[in-house]
């Protein structure tokens, strides 16, 4: 399952990472950004470290996972 990961920095410098499932493909880094923006400004989300004051990065990150058949 594919998930798009949004990464920003809050006031103590941390990392703080939310996850979407289900991302729309192919991403649209301009649209991504803007949202980030938008969290920032509407102070949509805090964190145990302070509100979030920038972007960092964003990925999307696959898990496959494969089952072992143990006899």
């Amino acid at each position: 399952m594919k998930k798009l990961e949004l990464k920003f920095l809050n006031k103590e410098g941390k990392t703080v990472t939310y996850s979407l499932e289900k991302p729309v493909e192919p991403v649209d880094p301009a649209t991504i950004k803007s949202a980030m923006d938008e969290i920032i400004t509407q102070n949509a989300f805090t964190s145990t470290g302070g509100d979030l004051v920038s972007i960092k990065s964003a990925r999307i990150v696959e898990r496959n996972v494969e089952e072992i058949e143990l006899g």
